[in-house]
């Protein structure tokens, strides 16, 4: 069954009261494909993000962000300490950060997807400048979450737009969301659930085991083999 999501009026707090179940596609392993909408050029984000590859001692003095959830699989707690570092390098919520992984990597530092989006952010590769390691975590994250926060910026906060931006460009926060591409469309409803329960205190995640069941697992257990985890963690 195939819904019409209206997000631009719904606070965070209740996406999961107007989501509907019968999604029948996943994302999976389609990385961050801004080819078709708006994106930030390679030397923009390299501004954005300088500061923080060159300033790692600046997460300290940043004010204390919420505790990662415990709702997210074992290969993205494996990046339990990375993901409080650059929450608090670039001021974001540490469950966003993860809920963007989750979906995009499932922690996995060297996952390609077929459109070349690299790393656990997925992030394509006009995004970096000459020389740089796409998939290296800090340079990766850099340049990830500096296009996250720019898409909260062009938002006014409101994470699902941020969300459908990091997808299919930041030229859909200003659509209707009739108007996205079915793959931003997924986007949104995966992440949108799974960051709502994360930031709900609950223990586990409804939306995050439909996305596993929906092909998010085959993507974790690549994660799990990469970063070294034991057969029993995968998902």
């Amino acid at each position: 069954m195939t819904q019409r999501i209206v997000i631009h009026l719904l606070p965070i707090e209740i996406f999961l009261l107007c989501l509907g179940a019968g999604w029948l596609a996943v994302m999976g392993v389609r990385g961050l494909d801004l080819s078709a909408g708006a994106y930030l050029p390679a030397a923009q984000l390299a501004q954005a993000a300088a500061g923080a590859l060159a300033r790692p001692g600046a997460a300290g003095s940043a004010p204390s962000a919420p505790a990662l959830s415990p709702v997210f699989t074992p290969e993205v707690q494996h990046w339990a300490p990375q993901i409080e570092a650059w929450a608090a390098l670039f001021q974001l919520d540490p469950n966003l950060i993860a809920t963007v992984m989750q979906i995009e990597s499932c922690g996995a530092p060297g996952v390609v997807s077929g459109s070349g989006a690299q790393g656990l952010f997925q992030v394509m590769p006009f995004h970096f400048t000459a020389g740089e390691d796409m998939q290296d975590p800090d340079t990766n994250a850099a340049r990830g979450l500096a296009y996250l926060a720019l898409g909260l910026q062009r938002s006014a906060g409101n994470v699902g737009l941020a969300l459908a931006g990091y997808n299919g460009g930041h030229s859909q926060i200003g659509k209707d969301s009739s108007l996205w591409p079915d793959q931003t469309q997924r986007y949104w409803y995966w992440g949108t659930g799974i960051y709502a329960e994360a930031s709900s205190g609950a223990a586990d995640s409804t939306r995050l085991q439909e996305w596993l069941s929906a092909g998010g697992a085959s993507l974790c257990r690549t994660a799990a083999a990469q970063v070294g985890l034991a057969p029993a963690a995968a998902q």
